[in-house]
């Protein structure tokens, strides 16, 4: 958006240009009992900074007070694997008590009398803003980063006090009603979803009263883990299939991805019907899932981050996946993952081995089969469900957040003035003060030219 483009009254800044005090990133501390908090990346969330999202930091209150939140502070993402999560931001709503905020984070702290806090998570939140992040966010090991300068440089387009004002209430009420829409859809999944895994656990705990193996003394041939290749746009690449999939079941294009990996290197890593995927690595609820390979044989391969199981026939595939989704082993990779301190703990070969499976009658294992793939297709086809409505969600979202910030959700006012005189007359303000405080230098005494007399002689001398 150029600045021709905006309505009477509205300027566009960037974001320094509105600043009350200078970017601060945050400090990186390890976690130490009863030390002083700080919060942790997940406190980011819509709708505020949640503050109970926090650990116990080896520091003392005098070593974090510069970096203690408060009311109004916006706090942003540094980075993130995912280039639609990097600097992302949340306002701390209230702070209840001390908190501070860590080195993934960067803390933003605005001129109120020029743009509102809420104001600014919302437009944070748009496309106008989105996109400057995203085509100056640098890469590096899979991490997206921002910084500071980046920051700094973001355009905003700011209408004055009164309108800011009257958008930030017409988006509360619009948004919220999104909310409200996602989140009734994400309750009925949650509870066929629930559904599905107690009938997974009963599942469980009746067949494991019969008969218990390792997953180690189940398996026809080694474990593989995956290849790690960078994604590319050519024909010539090989397709490689997403943790996406392996976290929906579902195998298909838009869950797969063309890498640069060399087909010689990758010569067994094709997929077959019956492979069993494991997640080596994601977050907390998510390391350690499993499924079951639907595409056709040597479609695609799999990442770096998957691991390949292929059983015998003393289970079947299909029920050792569904065993493997259970509760109760969903219990168990959390507890053996390592890293569960940070975002993307880990689970190592050895630990997929160990996983104890319970192992029935083939007869007995097609009849769970059976009975959880009809209640898993209903869940399949929630959580569709639930894709499509944030889709359609989050289109919705960005339109109506696109209409405010380009002046056409409410009536703009000539009375409420224009955001470049205040700005205006806030620099002038700012340019006196820091004159005002500047030090004066010392005036320097005029030297005497070499073989001259002092005035006062010269004085005398033409007196006389």
């Amino acid at each position: 958006m150029s600045a021709t483009e905006l309505p009477p009254g509205w300027a566009q800044v960037r974001l320094a240009d509105v600043l009350s005090e200078p970017l601060i990133n945050g400090r990186s501390v390890r976690t130490m009992d009863g030390g002083f908090p700080v919060l942790r990346l997940t406190a980011l969330k819509r709708g505020g900074v949640d503050l109970s999202e926090h650990k116990a930091g080896a520091w003392g209150e005098e070593e974090a007070t510069p970096f203690l939140v408060s009311e109004g502070d916006f706090l942003l993402s540094r980075g993130n694997g995912s280039l639609k999560l990097v600097g992302r931001g949340a306002t701390v709503r209230r702070a209840g008590f001390p908190v501070a905020f860590p080195d993934t984070m960067i803390r933003v702290r605005i001129q109120r009398d020029v743009i509102l806090p809420k104001y600014l998570e919302f437009i944070w939140d748009s496309g106008i803003v989105r996109g400057q992040i995203e085509g100056a966010a640098r890469t590096t090991a899979g991490i997206y980063k921002i910084n500071q300068g980046i920051l700094e440089g973001i355009k905003l387009p700011i209408p004055p006090l009164g309108e800011q004002d009257r958008i930030v209430e017409a988006l509360d009420g619009y948004l919220s009603r999104l909310d409200a829409a996602e989140s009734l859809i994400a309750a009925s999944y949650r509870r066929t979803s629930a559904l599905q895994d107690s009938l997974l656990q009963q599942a469980f705990e009746r067949c494991s009263a019969r008969s218990v193996a390792a997953l180690g003394s189940l398996i026809r041939e080694p474990l593989r883990n995956g290849h790690s290749a960078r994604a590319v746009d050519s024909s010539d690449g090989i397709r490689t299939v997403s943790l996406t999939a392996v976290t929906t079941g579902d195998f298909s294009d838009r869950n797969s991805k063309v890498t640069s990996a060399d087909a010689h290197r990758v010569k067994d890593l094709w997929l077959a019907p019956g492979d069993i995927l494991i997640q080596r690595s994601n977050t907390p609820d998510l390391v350690g899932t499993a499924a079951l390979y639907s595409g056709p044989e040597d479609w695609a391969i799999y990442p770096d981050l998957l691991i390949r199981v292929r059983v015998n026939d003393q289970i079947l595939p299909e029920f050792a996946v569904a065993m493997l989704r259970s509760p109760r082993m969903r219990t168990y990779f959390r507890g053996v993952a390592k890293g569960l301190s940070g975002s993307m703990p880990k689970i190592d070969q050895a630990a997929i081995l160990g996983a104890s499976l319970p192992v029935p009658p083939v007869d007995e294992q097609r009849e769970v089969v059976k009975r959880v793939s009809g209640l898993s297709e209903q869940v399949g086809m929630l959580a569709a469900e639930v894709a499509r409505g944030e889709r359609r969600a989050q289109h919705l979202r960005l339109s109506v957040l696109r209409t405010a910030f380009t002046g056409g959700l409410v009536a703009q006012d000539p009375s409420d003035g224009s955001v470049s005189d205040l700005i205006n007359s806030i620099q002038r303000r700012k340019s006196k003060s820091d004159a005002a405080a500047r030090p004066r230098r010392p005036r320097r005494e005029a030297s005497t030219p070499k073989n001259s007399l002092p005035q006062v002689a010269v004085q005398q001398e033409i007196e006389l």
